[in-house]
This record gives C-alpha cells, structure tokens and sequence, in this order.
C-alpha cells in the first residue's frame, strides 16, 4: 500500500500544528520544514480548513492552527478523507473498472479486509499519540525563536 503525497503532507500538516499549539503558522513555514511546495501544502490545508480540522486566519498576520484538540484527530479519519476517492485497485473503482475476473476474484475480498484493517489501526492512532513525548519531531517543527521548554520523551503507544 502506497499513501499519495497529499495524505502524507496533511500527516505533516497536523504534526506541525499539534507541535505550535500556541502561535498561527504559515502555509509557507510548513512547506520549508516538510519539503514540499506551498502550493501543494496550500491544497491540503484548504482540505483540512474545510473538513473543520484546521482553523485558519488570512491576511498579513493569518496562518493556521489546529481546530480541534490533538486528542480528538484520528489518523484513520485523516487518511481516509485523502485516500477514499482512490480505489486501491482497479477492482475497486466502479466506473473504470475492465477487469474480467471481478465477479469471480477471492483476491479482491481479501484486500478488502486488508484494507479495512489498515484502517482500523489507523483508527486507534490520534495526532496527540504522534506528538505527545515525540521530542525529536517537536524539535523538528518547532517554528519559534527559541526552541521550546524542554520535551520529555514518552515511548511509541504500540
């Protein structure tokens, strides 16, 4: 399984907001720390904005922040809302599917449970479990002048 590259910047969007929880941050701030074009960060947080999962102010001094708590994010949800218009196989898109073996295929419900189970992992995963004691990544993200008060390392939730 392969995530397209707008599921992975709104991973990296959230993080960024979850680790600044108290200060506006920039299309632009995040696109430098995660790599990417603002243009494509720009796209995504739009997305985000408009599913309530971002905040966002315009102007001069506008940016971006979480709108809901860490806590309250599911990942799964996430992923789901970027990767649902994708069928994971051709299979699986009802409109442009041409594979003969579909009426007959055991291997397409076998990768739907896949699916679902990939899912359903994702879905005990909150953005506070990616962020919480993750002292590397908030030293990462931080987008301060100083860096912040000192993180104290929690391990992975397994």
């Amino acid at each position: 399984m392969r995530l397209t590259t707008r599921t992975n910047l709104a991973a990296r969007v959230l993080m960024a907001c979850a680790a600044n929880p108290d200060r506006l941050i920039r299309t632009a701030e995040i696109a430098g720390i995660c790599n990417s074009s603002a243009h494509h960060v720009a796209v995504v947080v739009q997305r985000l904005h408009a599913e309530g999962y971002l905040s966002t102010l315009r102007g001069r001094s506008g940016g971006l922040r979480l709108a809901r708590q860490a806590d309250q994010v599911s990942i799964g949800a996430v992923f789901r809302l970027f990767e649902a218009d994708i069928p994971f196989a051709e299979c699986f898109d009802t409109e442009n599917n041409t594979c003969p073996l579909t009426e007959t295929c055991r291997l397409r419900g076998y990768v739907q449970r896949a699916v679902e189970a990939f899912y359903h992992e994702l879905d005990m995963v909150t953005l506070e479990d990616l962020v919480r004691g993750n002292c590397g990544l908030i030293d990462l993200l931080a987008m301060q002048p100083e860096p912040p008060a000192r993180c104290i390392a929690e391990p992975a939730r397994q």
